[in-house]
């Protein structure tokens, strides 16, 4: 089945994550987002893959080539990426005209759950969730056999079934696509999934695990799930006088130095360095080539490719960017005094992560002077640099 992936978007709710690559294309476990949507979308069925291709397409290009591990991949671009609806018309021209699959490139979907959107079509996968209200909420027919139709983020949800953004429509779909601008002045791809809807049977297949990698704590989140399934592997240089506990995956090429403790689950990727007398905790992503100093502690954080956590630093809960420097002494909070869930902001909003523990996002190539201290869920912006000794208290 031919399956297009949406992979056009900036990402805005990920800033400043986002200000070198697309959303699609930040790390989750020892793979991009996309990669792992991809390898889904072949388990479930996929013998061709069209890429829908915008913000820092060549990215993604020069990753997955037009062969990925044996499987055909097709690009097409959208320009003004004026929404899914939009984005699926640009490829419209490659499908054959049979049925076929769309994907969201920012969606963790199970692969076997995937299968079966796959074998339902039309179908559209669904996920329960607690707060129904920040997503399309499915309508069921009387003996839920049957979506009749979705609610986007309604204030009075019909169900706590929500939309996971794999769908699988008829053939006929490719002429539905030219479709009014929403509120939000974009062309949604609800509105193809209403119209299928009311041109034949749309079959609801609840999905095991699904995960919406939407904001910068959903990237821990995507984490801790994908890292949590790895089991131990060491192949690269670890000292003798190091700790290693759990499902640590070490690759070749990664060193960790005397005196490092690591309790997994943790991937320590190819080039890194750790230590001496580091310790790293909690479900950790240390991606390529990265640095971390004497006595530095990492907890339950994404450090991407390049990026120095230089000696007596603290990172906890965060999501560190590439190629950034952390001056020795960098301290990151990661817990409300009051005990209560941590806030952040996203697209100029203060949001609810949701999470006890959530410290700071930092963009690529930010700079802290040493001694530096980072409130809760506050972001530095790519580029930015502190002054040694600064108290970081917002954005």
């Amino acid at each position: 089945m031919d399956t297009v992936v949406l992979a056009a978007g900036e990402g805005t709710r990920m800033r400043p994550l986002t200000a070198a690559r697309p959303k699609p294309m930040l790390p989750v476990a020892d793979r991009p987002i996309l990669e792992h949507t991809i390898e889904a979308a072949r388990s479930a069925g996929a013998d061709r893959i069209i890429l829908v291709v915008g913000y820092e397409a060549e990215t993604i290009r020069d990753h997955f080539g037009s062969n990925w591990d044996g499987l055909e991949i097709e690009y097409v671009k959208q320009e003004s990426r004026e929404g899914t609806a939009d984005a699926l018309r640009q490829a419209a021209e490659v499908l054959d005209g049979n049925t076929f699959a769309v994907l969201n490139g920012d969606g963790l979907y199970d692969p076997q759950s995937l299968r079966q959107v796959f074998e339902s079509g039309p179908s559209v996968g669904a996920m329960r969730v607690e707060d129904p209200t920040q997503y399309g909420v499915l309508e069921l027919s009387d003996d839920d056999s049957q979506v009749i139709g979705v609610d986007e983020k309604p204030a009075d949800p019909p169900s706590d079934l929500v939309n996971t953004g794999a769908y699988v429509f008829p053939g006929a779909a490719i002429d539905w696509l030219d479709v009014e601008a929403s509120e939000r002045g974009e062309r949604e791809l609800t509105e193809v999934l209403e119209r299928a809807c009311a041109e034949s049977s749309v079959t609801p297949v609840e999905m095991e695990q699904w995960l919406d990698v939407g904001r910068p704590w959903e990237l821990l989140e995507a984490n801790e799930w994908l890292i949590g399934e790895r089991s131990r592997a060491i192949a690269g240089n670890v000292h003798p006088g190091a700790v290693l506990q759990g499902a640590v995956v070490v690759e070749p090429g990664a060193t960790v130095r005397s005196g490092v403790v690591v309790e997994g689950p943790t991937i320590i990727r190819e080039g890194a360095t750790i230590g001496p007398n580091a310790y790293i905790r909690g479900t950790t992503l240390i991606d390529r080539d990265v640095q971390i100093g004497h006595s530095v502690e990492v907890k339950n954080s994404v450090v991407m490719p390049k990026t120095s956590i230089s000696h007596l630093s603290y990172v906890g809960d965060s999501v560190i960017g590439s190629d950034v420097n952390f001056g020795a002494g960098t301290t990151v909070a990661n817990l409300r005094h009051d005990d209560r869930t941590v806030l952040t902001t996203v697209k100029g909003e203060t949001v609810d992560t949701g999470r006890r523990k959530f410290g700071c996002v930092c963009g690529p190539e930010a700079k802290t002077g040493i001694n530096t201290s980072l409130n809760v869920g506050v972001a530095l912006d790519a580029g930015v640099t502190t002054e040694p000794g600064s108290v970081v208290k917002r954005d």
